[in-house]
C-alpha cells in the first residue's frame, strides 16, 4: 500500500489525489460557509476544486466573498473559476480574478436552460465566443456538462475552438431537468432521461484520441466508480452531491471522515489491481459489457479505444 502514489500534476498544480470537488454553490451565507468548509477539505486532502457558477457575484459585488473564501483558505490549491459558455471575455476575466483561479470551468447546460421558464432560448455564437475566451484568457479553460455528457461530435467542435480540457459531465447524477420541474418547469416528467451516460460519455470523449485532458464526472458515487472512470483514461473525477449532502446532513467532521474512507478504498482498489499509479491504472484491460458496449457498436466505436491513448 505504501507504493500506490495517485499524485499527480494536473493545471500547474499539485494534486495527491486525482479528486476534484466539484461545482457547487455561491451567493448566499450558508454558501460561504459550505466553500469554506469544502476548501478546507480539499487543502487538507490535495485535490482540487471547482465553484459554483459565479455570474451571481459579478452582478452584485457584495457576494464576492462568498466564493473568494476558497482561495483565503486554500492559497495554495488547485481552484477553478466556472461560469456559463455564453459568458462574455470580460466576466470570465473578472472570475478568474476574483478566486486567483488556475482555470476556468465553462458550463453547459441547454436542457436545463430549456426545463426553465426563465432560462435562455438562444444559443448562437457559443463556439465563436469559447474561441474568443480561448485566445485571451489566461489561464486553461474546462468545458463542463452539467449532467447530460459530451459526445465526440460536441468534443471535436470545442477542441476546435480552442478547448483542450473537458469535464464530461455525464448522465448518472444530479438530474437538472428534475429538479427544474420541481420549480414548475418546462418538461413535465417527459425528458427527465435525457443524456449520455457517463461511461458512454467518457468512450466517446476518449475514443477521439485528442491531445487532451478529461475529468470524468456524473454519478461517481464509490471509489471502484472512480477507478473505473481512471482506467478510461480520465485524468481527475469531480463529486459533488456526496460531499454535499455528508457535509450538510453530518458536518465538517462527518465529511473529512468520509473523504479519508474515499481514498483510502481508492488506493486499495489500485493495490488490488496491481497499479501503483495513474499511467498504470489507464494500462489495465477493461471489460465493456451491456448498454455501453452496444451503443460502442452502433456508434462504430473500437471497444479497444483505451488501450493506445496518447
Amino acid at each position: 500500500m505504501d507504493e500506490i502514489d495517485l499524485s499527480q500534476h494536473f493545471l500547474g498544480k499539485e494534486l495527491r489525489y486525482p479528486l476534484l470537488v466539484n461545482a457547487l454553490t455561491g451567493g448566499t451565507d450558508q454558501a460561504r460557509r459550505i466553500n469554506q468548509a469544502l476548501a478546507y477539505i480539499s487543502r487538507k486532502h490535495g485535490l482540487a476544486m471547482a465553484l459554483g457558477s459565479q455570474t451571481i457575484a459579478l452582478e452584485d459585488q457584495g457576494l464576492r466573498e462568498t466564493f473568494s473564501i476558497v482561495r483565503e483558505i486554500n492559497p495554495g490549491g488547485l481552484l477553478m473559476a466556472n461560469l456559463a459558455a455564453s459568458a462574455s471575455l470580460e466576466k470570465v476575466l473578472s472570475a478568474v480574478e476574483m478566486i486567483s483561479a488556475d482555470a476556468v470551468q465553462l458550463h453547459f447546460n441547454v436542457p436545463q436552460e430549456l426545463a426553465m421558464y426563465e432560462g435562455d432560448r438562444n444559443f448562437k455564437g457559443v463556439l465563436k465566443n469559447i474561441e474568443n475566451i480561448a485566445c485571451h484568457c489566461p489561464v486553461p479553460l474546462i468545458a463542463k456538462e452539467v449532467g447530460f455528457g459530451f459526445s465526440r461530435e460536441a468534443v471535436k467542435m470545442l477542441f476546435d475552438s480552442g478547448v483542450k480540457i473537458f469535464d464530461n459531465g455525464g448522465k448518472g447524477g444530479t438530474n437538472f431537468i428534475v429538479i427544474e420541474d420541481q420549480r414548475d418547469g418546462n418538461f413535465n416528467h417527459e425528458l427527465y432521461d435525457w443524456g449520455i451516460p457517463t461511461a458512454i460519455s467518457l468512450a466517446e470523449i476518449i475514443s477521439l484520441k485528442l491531445p487532451i485532458r478529461v475529468i470524468a464526472s456524473g454519478g461517481i458515487r464509490t471509489a471502484t466508480d472512480a477507478a473505473k472512470a481512471i482506467a478510461m483514461g480520465a485524468e481527475c473525477v469531480g463529486m459533488a452531491a456526496p460531499f454535499l449532502k455528508i457535509l450538510l446532513d453530518g458536518g465538517i467532521e462527518e465529511l473529512d471522515k468520509m473523504v479519508s474512507s474515499f481514498l483510502y478504498r481508492l488506493r486499495a482498489v489500485f493495490l488490488m489491481t496491481a497499479s501503483r499509479n495513474i499511467k498504470e491504472m489507464q494500462k489495465q484491460p477493461l471489460i465493456i459489457v451491456k448498454e455501453t458496449a452496444e451503443w460502442l457498436r452502433a456508434r462504430e466505436i473500437d471497444p479497444h479505444f483505451c488501450s493506445k491513448r496518447i
